[in-house]
């Protein structure tokens, strides 16, 4: 491709059909609606409760939104998904891994009953899901996999081992992918978002002293928003984004450089 052949249609993402994973609730919402504003369809399983006016939403930009009740830890649903998918738009040509959950405890009270769930929506789920979207992608010979990875994917978690383990291992996995599907077109990254206000993030906005404490450690002195995540996914996700393969996007405001 030759410099003058780039154009802003790169980042289009008209006629693409996107899988979002946990799309209809916190930050999911967010990464559906940046992909619909830039043009896909969304098919989001959740085991949240449908949400027929965040639907709307979407389909006011123009495009389909499919909602689907599923348990991403129950044998056999990601591949039911993404068959689902495919049947219901036509193609699946992004998957953001998006579904998450976080248990905190005193490392001395985390046990295997803390540990399991995490592990099993945070990682495995995800593995499942990329597991089953690659046998679509790669006959086509295109994708784009987009790991909701965490700043905790390059730090320790105090009073969540289970949380920093799982995302420590999905940044591995997007790198793994990435070494495997890269021959077939197909770009594996991830998103790393720093700290964020969330429903998740509450009692820590609430807490003064932990909520000047993330400020004062982030360069552009602020929370993030959840809108500054949008511009990430579609780039992600677009044409633009061609030759970026196996990387961690931190969206942080500058946290992990301090």
């Amino acid at each position: 491709m030759n410099i003058t052949d780039f154009s802003m249609d790169f980042f289009s993402l008209k006629g693409k059909n996107a899988i979002v994973t946990g799309g209809n609730t916190g930050l999911g919402q967010a990464f559906s609606l940046a992909l619909a504003k830039a043009g896909a369809n969304i098919f989001m399983p959740s085991i949240m409760p449908d949400d027929p006016e965040f639907n709307s939403l979407l389909e006011a930009e123009g495009v389909k939104a499919v909602y689907m009740e599923a348990d991403l830890t129950k044998p056999g649903i990601p591949k039911k998904i993404v068959e689902k998918c495919v049947e219901t738009l036509g193609s699946v040509d992004i998957l953001v891994n998006c579904a998450g959950i976080c248990i905190c405890k005193p490392v001395l009270e985390f046990d295997r009953e803390a540990w399991d769930p995490m592990i099993a929506i945070n990682l495995t789920a995800a593995y499942e899901m990329t597991y089953e979207a690659a046998k679509f992608m790669i006959p086509q010979r295109s994708g784009k996999i987009i790991n909701i990875c965490s700043l905790f994917s390059f730090l320790g978690g105090q009073w969540s081992p289970a949380y920093a383990a799982s995302k420590h291992g999905l940044a591995g996995l997007t790198k793994a992918y990435c070494d495997e599907l890269a021959q077939y077109n197909i770009q594996v990254n991830g998103i790393a978002p720093g700290y964020f206000k969330t429903k998740v993030a509450e009692a820590s906005m609430k807490d003064p002293e932990r909520s000047k404490w993330i400020v004062d450690h982030t360069p552009t002195g602020r929370w993030g928003d959840v809108a500054d995540l949008m511009g990430a996914v579609v780039f992600l996700a677009s044409r633009a984004s061609q030759f970026v393969n196996g990387h961690i996007l931190t969206v942080d405001g500058g946290f992990l450089t301090r």
